[in-house]
Parts: structure tokens; C-alpha cells; sequence
């Protein structure tokens, strides 16, 4: 585990520590379970080459997610110090990032299905659902931060997940770093997008030496994410 995660540990406990009610809205668990088993779904399909699979995955993730709420609250206060041009160019980067994140993690999820054992209401629009992925290896627990919107629509914008025996939040762990980063820039967009950019990068050239290994025909793609 990286000393970030390690000084996460804490703060993605407190997160989760504030007594919550009993029972969630049974909408957020439906929601949770459906798109949730269609994202496995295709990370499990054999008809679809890794290529095909990463851009399917993708797209479903960025309808999944709230990609611009939880964009600005990776970076805090500074999401209302950009200009309207550098926060444009930051989401642009961040979406990507993010959704090659959200790729790079649950693929290490496969399994045969995601089950809902559990939820709690944080109020009456925010929601944590708990979940397994079931394995023959053994179960491995996500949790879903799941927020609903006036029109009674859903979308997910954290996810919990076990890394190195530890149930840590990617927004929060996003947070942390990019806010440190911010700091330590006084509040540079450039500088942050350039490192979102070359994490990115190496995300994406990670997934395609994996397609490579696997002895599969790659070429360019372009997912774009829209706001």
C-alpha cells in the first residue's frame, strides 16, 4: 500500500463511521444492482475483445457516474477558483482519468455477480449501498455512494473498494492527492491537468501492454466523455 492509501485509511473510515439509519431507498439498491451487473457484464463478455470492451465499459461508467459533481469535489474550494476555460480543461482531463481509473480498478473485480447485502440512508438523497462481488476465489466487497437528483434519477459518485485489506473511497483518495497538489501549485490548473494527464497516461499504456500480453489486435481509440 502507497503512504497515500495508508493516510486514507482514517479518513475513508470517518466517512463511513457517522451513524446512518437503517434502511436506504430500495431505488438506490435496484439501481446499484442493475448497472453494476451490466458493467460486469462486459468485463465478462468473451464476444468482445479487450479493445471493444474498455470503450463499452467506459461509456456505461460515464452514464453510471456523476462525472462533473465528483470532479469538483476532488478539487475542493479550487473548483470555484478556475475560470469557466481552465475548469473546462481540467473536467476534460479528469474524465478521462477517471473513467480509466474506474477500468483499471474494477477490472480487477471480475466475478460471476455483484449482490446487494446491505444499505444506509445518509438523508433522503444519499445513499450507501454495500455489495459483493461474488468469486470463486472468495467475495470482495464495493460500496456505492449513490446520490439522487430531482427528477428521481440516480447516478453513483464514489466508489469503495478492498485494496491491500483495506475498503478505501477513489474520490476521497483523489482528493487528497489532487488538493495537495493544488497547494503546493498555488492553485495551478496547468500543473494539475499536466499530472492528471501523465497518470492517465499511464493508465491507458498499462491496459494496452495487458491487451498486448493477451495476444489481442489493438489500435487507437478515442473515448470521450461529455459533459
Amino acid at each position: 500500500m502507497t503512504p497515500l492509501f495508508k493516510s486514507l485509511t482514517v479518513a475513508a473510515s470517518l466517512a463511513l463511521s457517522v451513524s446512518l439509519p437503517a434502511f436506504a431507498d430500495q431505488a438506490s439498491e435496484d439501481y446499484v444492482r442493475e448497472n453494476a451487473n451490466h458493467a460486469l457484464s462486459m468485463l465478462n463478455d468473451p464476444e468482445l475483445d479487450s479493445l471493444e470492451r474498455r470503450e463499452a465499459f467506459q461509456g456505461l461508467m460515464n452514464q453510471f457516474t456523476d462525472l462533473e459533481r465528483v470532479s469538483r469535489f476532488v478539487i475542493g474550494r479550487y473548483a470555484r477558483v478556475f475560470s469557466d476555460q481552465e475548469f473546462d480543461a481540467y473536467y476534460d482531463a479528469y474524465a478521462r482519468y477517471a473513467l480509466a481509473t474506474y477500468e483499471a480498478e474494477l477490472d480487477k473485480y471480475r466475478g460471476e455477480e455483484i449482490v446487494v447485502t446491505g444499505s444506509t440512508d445518509r438523508n433522503d438523497r444519499d445513499s450507501i449501498v454495500e455489495t459483493v462481488v461474488r468469486r470463486p476465489t472468495g467475495d470482495l466487497p464495493v460500496r456505492w455512494r449513490v446520490l439522487s437528483t430531482d427528477d428521481g434519477e440516480y447516478q453513483v459518485v464514489d466508489v469503495a473498494l478492498e485494496l491491500d485489506g483495506n475498503l478505501l473511497w477513489l474520490a476521497i483518495e483523489q482528493r487528497a492527492q489532487f488538493m495537495a497538489l493544488l497547494d503546493r501549485s498555488n492553485g495551478s490548473s496547468s500543473e494539475l491537468i499536466r499530472t492528471i494527464n501523465e497518470m492517465t497516461a499511464r493508465l491507458e499504456a498499462r491496459a494496452l501492454a495487458q491487451r498486448t500480453d493477451a495476444g489481442e489486435v489493438t489500435g487507437a481509440s478515442s473515448v470521450q466523455a461529455g459533459r
